[in-house]
């Protein structure tokens, strides 16, 4: 029975092409769109996690802070080695785990001055660093050697210098006493957005002199896993089993290591070491909210589309209904049910609709493909957010799925209202019906 109704429907919209092809086409053309920007928002979000958790963050950190007194704190993990070694058997998960420095230093050169936050890298063991990082000017192998740094083109133009110039790093140490560097820039890396006003990177031997740290110390280790949207779960794993094992934990609060450090942590009051286990989410948590925005705005827009592919099926289906209702009139009459004609009717709009929101799809992921082959830049303005010069598009099977699924169920909803007053038609007046 229901392969009649599909045959019937088929041929329906077949009979009527010019409206089919009008409607199918508008439906298609939202589904299309629709697939765009999910595409476009997964792409960002992909982009901006890559990026950042490579500059600034790993999927999930083991950080902490030590306080030699109560009203003092250093964003340091004392003992790292033995603090990984008691991480990786918990984490199946992990791909890859680095130590990174954290610092905060003013750089000074001839002709100008900016506060720079201080990267600590190991240059030849963090092989996603190159995969993100592009060179304008000098070298990335460079960085290896001591007393270097890498800073974006944004931060040399503000200090005025060049490859090959020197900077004068001034800091204080974590244990209160000033200290300076004079370090060479090795690299000038292009601007990736909101990183380029303020975050700079030198070798980790560079910053341990700088800030006098012990052997053994590190700002955090980068947690790096398969899947990165497994760090909650992971995070939240480590805390119980280093609690388990010893470790002073702090909880959970979402926030980024430098707000704790200079908001919190410095007026508790305890002395010594706690384990600070956070998210590449709570350490980006000001790019989330930009991300956030952007989703709002790609749902409005998105609302928008569908209310209006809603309009124009209801509207199509009391066309049709009006000039076919002879037609219901005759089904009626030789014993059609009214949950028939009902159904042959919603039949109609589910095929219209999975048709269309099929082509529709295809379309979307092959034109976001096409985009991604263009490497169509972005503007500066929106550089800032991204992280990234150039447009990201990111179609998956399931953004494509749910959205022939989604379009496709409503048209099929909307259908309800003139499918429904079509089976409330009675046989004798629908019959002698004119038009």
């Amino acid at each position: 029975m229901a392969l009649i109704d599909f045959q019937i429907a088929g041929r329906n919209l077949a009979q009527h092409r010019k409206r089919t092809l009008l409607l199918g086409g508008a439906t298609a053309l939202v589904t299309m769109m629709m697939v765009q920007l999910m595409a476009l928002t997964d792409g960002i979000q992909e982009t901006i996690l890559h990026a950042g958790s490579t500059l600034m963050t790993g999927h999930v950190n083991v950080g902490g802070f030590y306080k030699v007194t109560a009203g003092s704190a250093a964003p340091l993990v004392l003992d790292a080695d033995k603090v990984l070694a008691a991480v990786r058997p918990d984490v199946p998960e992990l791909d890859l785990a680095i130590g990174r420095g954290r610092g905060y230093a003013t750089a000074v050169a001839p002709t100008g001055s900016m506060d720079l936050v201080l990267g600590g890298l190991d240059f030849e063991k963090d092989r996603r660093f190159s995969d993100v990082v592009a060179v304008a000017e000098g070298s990335l192998a460079e960085l290896s050697k001591p007393n270097t740094i890498l800073v974006f083109q944004t931060e040399a133009k503000r200090l005025g210098v060049k490859v090959g110039d020197t900077l004068t790093l001034s800091a204080p140490t974590f244990k209160g006493m000033a200290n300076t560097a004079d370090v060479r820039v090795a690299a000038i890396a292009k601007d990736m957005g909101a990183m380029s006003f303020f975050n700079a990177y030198i070798s980790f031997p560079t910053l341990a002199t700088l800030y006098q740290l012990r052997p053994g110390s590190t700002g955090a280790l980068h947690l790096y896993l398969k899947d990165p949207y497994d760090a909650p779960a992971v995070a939240e794993r480590l805390r119980k089993s280093l609690a388990a094992k010893g470790y002073r934990v702090m909880e959970a609060d979402g926030m980024p290591y430098y707000v704790k450090l200079y908001t919190k942590v410095g007026k508790e009051d305890w002395t010594g070491q706690k384990l600070d286990i956070t998210t590449w989410a709570d350490e980006m948590s000001f790019m989330n909210q930009a991300l956030l925005m952007i989703k709002g705005l790609n749902f409005m827009m998105l609302v928008v589309l569908i209310l209006i592919v809603g309009a124009g099926v209801m509207s199509t289906m009391w066309i049709a209904i009006r000039e076919r209702t002879r037609e219901i009139g005759t089904l009626r009459a030789i014993g059609m049910h009214r949950r028939r004609v009902m159904g042959m009717f919603l039949v109609e709009a589910l095929l219209l609709g999975l048709l269309g929101t099929s082509v529709g799809a295809a379309v979307g992921a092959g034109t976001s493909l096409a985009i991604n082959a263009l490497g169509i830049p972005t503007p500066e303005a929106i550089q800032a957010i991204l992280m990234a010069d150039k447009v990201v598009f990111a179609p998956h099977l399931s953004s494509a799925l749910a959205s022939i699924a989604g379009i496709t169920l409503w048209t099929t909803l909307v259908a309800l209202i003139p499918a429904f007053f079509a089976a409330r038609l009675e046989p004798v007046t629908a019959m002698h019906h004119i038009g």
